[in-house]
This record gives C-alpha cells, sequence and structure tokens, in this order.
C-alpha cells in the first residue's frame, strides 16, 4: 500500500513537519508500505511554499485547465507537482500497490477535498488524480 509519509511521522510537510497518525500506524501494522511524499520526491524541498490549486481540482491540473501555486508568490508549480505524482505513480506500479492511503486537503494528497486559492473544496489533488485515472484506489486518512 502506498502511504503519504507524513502520516507515518516523516517531516516532509511544506512546513517542515510530520502528520503522524496513530490511527493510520495502527491501520496499517502488518501491511507492507510503500512510503511516498510526491512533493518531496519532486525536490520541492522541506520546508518550503504552501501551494493551493488554481482553476480547478487535480484532474483540472492533468486537463491543462488549473495550477498548482505558491500561495503568498503565486509561482507556478505545476510541472513538479506533476513530477512528484508520476513518481508516486511509478511506485505505486513498481510495488505493484493497488491501495494508497493519502493526506487529505493537500494539493498532491487529498482525495475529498483540496485548497483551491486558499478555499477548502471538494475534489482530489494532483497525486490522486493521476493515480485513479490508473485504476488505484484512493482513501484518506481522514476516513479510518
Amino acid at each position: 500500500m502506498l502511504v503519504s509519509a507524513c502520516l507515518l511521522g516523516e517531516a516532509c510537510r511544506y512546513d517542515g513537519r510530520s502528520q503522524r497518525s496513530e490511527r493510520v500506524l495502527a491501520a496499517l501494522e502488518g501491511k507492507a508500505v510503500i512510503p511516498m511524499c510526491p512533493e518531496a520526491a519532486a525536490g520541492l524541498g522541506i520546508p518550503r511554499p504552501p501551494v493551493d490549486l488554481a482553476g480547478g481540482t487535480g484532474v483540472d491540473v492533468w486537463a491543462g485547465r488549473a495550477r498548482a501555486l505558491t500561495r503568498e508568490t503565486r509561482e507556478d508549480r505545476t510541472p513538479e507537482f506533476q513530477d512528484g505524482a508520476r513518481q508516486a505513480l511509478e511506485a505505486a506500479r513498481r510495488f505493484d500497490a493497488t491501495v494508497a492511503l493519502l493526506k487529505e486537503k493537500s494539493p498532491s494528497c487529498g482525495s475529498q477535498r483540496v485548497y483551491e486559492s486558499g478555499v477548502l473544496r471538494p475534489g482530489e489533488g494532483i497525486t490522486t488524480a493521476l493515480l485513479r485515472a490508473d485504476g488505484r484506489t484512493v482513501v484518506s486518512d481522514e476516513d479510518l
């Protein structure tokens, strides 16, 4: 199972912290886990400026209708987010992970809600959209 590394305790979030979840760790006990942070994998650094989607959700990013922009300077980070998503998909394929347990609200990993232009809206992140398009199941950490 592909899992957001921040949920496992890795300090890889944009703010340099983890989102270690005892609930997630308990649910994963005894299971094969592939930790992944698409944003860190793409070389965005830790910490890094927060990013919101602009113009839509992760599906819209892949369709060319939306972008991933830093909150303050509006710098376009779409290519890096897409690169990280591709790396996550490659890891899922390499290890035959059909399910991903990802961090909700993330512009990469959100599966139900993401920040679009500073507002939390229904939708999915860039990595989630790519994994789902490849037929993989994505589950939110908030559903455990």
